[in-house]
């Protein structure tokens, strides 16, 4: 196996599982491995199977440059060019695109697995994956409720975390996530805002924010319209931001949620905290669903993947965009980067 020069001290090392095999995830980590952008700005390290991302590459139109690895001990330490570590678990001819098989389950969820392991030990500084497919992955594991879930319970965490949607120029929080409308409101605590607002604050000083300016959404109509239409932006939130300030994190709000974005978009916030799933996802897909990038943060490293699904109606055809699946390992690098500068 060759091994280029060191590359730079600073130039982190991300773990890049395959996700589904039977939507665009082949193809998408093949248009991935042939973008000099993103190949120069980190270590690349493939998870999956040579024959899968093969048929990604074919179907994409590009040609790979990438070093091979059949075991975790052959990956090399520093590589300036991409390394696939072949698992060698599936031939695609044994998965029907489109279609969701217990095969593509398992497939995506052992490189998942793999890349846990390889961030766990410090092998790596960030991981990424392209689309998986839940109930996919669910017929594997039935218990799979999303990846914060399996995450915690893989590494026996015991901490916090989160998920963050971001574009470009805006990040979005939240309070609650897949939980059912109707228990919202009962799930709205200070504790939980404060916490909401201390890792998006530490995430995007990572992602390399200098003081990020947050904007935090109120749960009802009009945030709450002095009281006419709810108390928990009087009686919850407005108190707890006080606590945030003075922990030194630039929050404002609580903020209308029908005007939080509008304003955002116009420059005046870097981010919004909203209180529950669609508040924020609705709005962040509409503003840039090709842009979007999922950060799983609060983790001992960093989880990054772009926030749309496996596209199973345009698997195969060659024109699954990149753009979201790019921007996903460009921040990551960004992450990684800082870690690295941080911990020199």
């Amino acid at each position: 196996m060759d091994v280029a020069t060191t590359p730079s001290p600073l130039r982190p090392r991300i773990a890049l599982a395959m996700g589904d095999p039977a939507g665009i995830a082949p193809e998408l980590t093949a248009r991935l491995l042939a973008d000099r952008e993103v190949t120069s700005s980190a270590q690349l390290l493939v998870i999956g199977d040579r024959r899968v991302l093969d048929e990604g590459a074919r179907v994409a139109g590009v040609t790979l440059d990438i070093v091979h690895a059949m075991s975790e001990d052959s990956v090399p330490t520093v590589h300036e060019r991409p390394v696939l570590l072949d698992l060698g678990h599936l031939d695609p001819k044994n998965v029907p695109v489109g279609q969701i098989s217990l095969a593509g389950g398992s497939f995506a969820l052992q490189n998942f697995k793999s890349a846990l392991k390889l961030a766990n030990a410090g092998r790596v500084d960030v991981v990424t994956f392209t689309p998986f497919n839940k109930a996919a992955m669910r017929l594997v594991h039935p218990s799979y409720e999303d990846e914060i879930v399996f995450v915690t319970e893989m590494l026996d965490f015991k901490g916090v975390a989160s998920e963050f949607n971001i574009l470009p120029q805006l990040w979005n929080a939240r309070v609650t996530s897949h939980v059912p409308i109707s228990g919202v409101a009962s799930l709205i605590t200070g504790d939980g805002i404060l916490r909401g607002l201390r890792l998006t604050n530490e995430a995007m000083k990572e992602g390399g924010f200098a003081v990020p300016r947050i904007a935090v959404a109120g749960l009802n109509p009009h945030a709450g319209d002095g009281g006419n239409f709810g108390r928990e932006e009087i009686d919850i939130i407005e108190p707890i931001l006080a606590v945030a300030r003075s922990e030194g994190i630039n929050c404002h709000g609580p903020v209308p949620p029908d005007t939080v974005f509008v304003r955002a978009r116009k420059g005046e916030f870097d981010a919004v905290l909203t209180m529950y799933h669609d508040q924020g996802q609705i709005a962040m897909k509409l503003i840039g669903f090709d842009q979007g990038v999922t950060l799983l943060g609060g983790f001992p490293f960093p989880l990054l993947t772009p926030a749309h699904g496996s596209a199973y109606d345009i698997a195969g055809k060659g024109v699954a965009d990149p753009g979201a699946s790019r921007a996903a390992l460009l921040l990551a690098a960004r992450m990684g980067a800082q870690r690295r500068r941080l911990a020199a």
